[in-house]
């Protein structure tokens, strides 16, 4: 099939490549049907250890499972307008004369659709989308500690603040996603699956077995998941619900880096760019234009999938055992992973190649250094006993915007204020008199941060 013959973005623009082949083993439909009949045969083997079956037909279905194709399942479909029965119906046919009884053997739809899933995204986030993240999170602690002395004016509502460096900028985006990555990976061990039948009270399995409960439990186990304590005809939905949760966690903040770098690419910050390459055109109309396409990019797609946590929400909504509400809307979840790792992708692009305009930082920390050093001048005066330190600060600043001359100058000129410089050691005069000094614990907390994730996903 053409690609541009397609309807997603995610499928023509977005993804391709690498990262599509591999993405493909988890989120595309042959996936989808993969994994369902993974659980299928999971079942039969759970069988054969209740002595149900043989070993001999638990590894006949093993088999077959391996080989299913989605477009075979959705030409049964065609013919019997059910999903998971077709699946059921390829499978016997692909399997001797005994082996056909214990395929789907006592289990209804959502036993198969459920676990599934719940095995599916386990893996995809353990296989593919933690790799990709701990491989940005990596580039990130390399930018932090790069540039862990690199001067730059910290901004709060979009104001100059107080001086941090550059490191210590990236360092809280390494913190932010280390916890995130951390907070998914947890969310993906703790999936759960369930063969609890119809209704969740193991109706069915009680026919064939003295312990249904044991032979759920041994399902689980080819799976490597958790059974579910309770369930209904579903899996509680909350298990997945707090992964897909994690995920957009992780997504917020890949937005939130991309929009300040965006912000910092400004023409009148300019404190870093994106890599361009020679043949890359910015502008359709203006030649001079290089744009933060990438930053951009992310915070779009961001914009996109975050309001998805919604219908997450909507779906662990289910009427009474279970309702088929979800039924359409859960299909989508995977191009909430594509969307992440397409994204995640993209910023490690970028950030290889990341230009740090130390000459603007350093420009635009000067511009602001005069104004600075308000905070440290007030707070000495109060700690040498000054007993209206802000206020007398504040008047100083405010004649030193209409008079041009600096804060310590006038400082300095104030007579009431000459017995607590006095006081003031050498150190902390410095502090006053160059302010690039005042930049507090942030090139240690950049590199405590960096050693904490680095060890933590070493």
């Amino acid at each position: 099939m053409d690609r541009f013959d397609l309807f997603s973005p995610l499928d023509y623009r977005y993804i391709s490549g690498p990262l599509k082949k591999r993405a493909e083993l988890y989120f595309s439909e042959n996936a989808r049907v993969y994994y369902q009949a993974k659980v299928e045969a999971a079942l039969v083997t759970g069988l054969s250890k209740q002595g149900i079956c043989s070993k001999k037909i638990a590894k006949e279905v093993e088999r077959v499972a391996e080989k299913i194709k989605a477009e075979d399942v959705y030409k049964e479909e065609a013919r019997i307008k059910h999903d998971v029965r077709a699946l059921a119906n390829i499978m016997r046919s692909k399997v001797s004369k005994e082996a056909k009884p214990f395929i789907h053997f006592s289990s209804t739809s959502y036993d198969i659709v459920d676990t599934a899933s719940a095995i599916r995204y386990k893996e995809a986030v353990k296989e593919l989308v933690l790799p990709e993240l701990k491989r940005l999170l990596n580039l990130w602690i390399k930018l932090a500690l790069r540039e862990k002395k690199t001067i730059q004016i910290g901004r709060t509502h979009g104001q100059h603040a107080e001086p941090i460096t550059f490191g210590f900028t990236m360092a809280g985006f390494v913190n932010r996603l280390g916890k995130s990555i951390a907070n998914m990976e947890y969310c993906s061990e703790n999936l759960e699956g369930k063969f609890s039948g119809a209704v969740g009270a193991f109706n069915a399995s009680s026919l064939l077995v003295k312990n249904p409960a044991k032979l759920e439990k041994d399902i689980m186990l080819e799976l490597n998941l958790k059974p579910a304590l309770h369930s209904t005809q579903i899996v509680p939905p909350e298990s997945l619900l707090d992964l897909l949760h994690s995920t957009i966690e992780v997504f917020n903040v890949l937005a939130n880096f991309s929009d300040d770098m965006r912000h910092l690419q400004r023409s009148e910050i300019s404190e870093i760019a994106e890599g361009f390459g020679q043949k890359q055109v910015g502008s359709s109309t203006m030649p001079h234009k290089r744009n933060p396409i990438n930053f951009e990019n992310v915070k779009s797609l961001w914009k996109q999938f975050m309001p998805r946590i919604i219908t997450f929400y909507s779906d662990s909504i289910s009427e009474h055992q279970r309702d088929l509400t979800n039924s359409a809307s859960a299909r989508f979840i995977p191009e909430l992973f594509l969307a992440l790792l397409t994204s995640s992708e993209r910023l490690h692009k970028v950030c290889s190649n990341l230009v740090v305009d130390r000459k603007s930082m350093q420009r635009n920390f000067d511009s602001a250094k005069e104004k600075v050093i308000a905070e440290p001048l007030y707070i000495l005066l109060a700690k040498n006993g000054h007993e209206d330190a802000h206020e007398i600060v504040r008047q100083i600043t405010l004649k030193s915007q209409n008079s041009g001359e600096t804060v310590m100058e006038l400082a300095r000129s104030n007579k009431t204020l000459e017995p607590y410089l006095k006081q003031l050691s050498k150190k902390e005069l410095s502090i006053l008199e160059n302010p690039e000094e005042y930049i507090g614990l942030s090139i240690k907390k950049t590199e405590e941060v960096c050693a904490y994730w680095k060890k933590r996903f070493k």
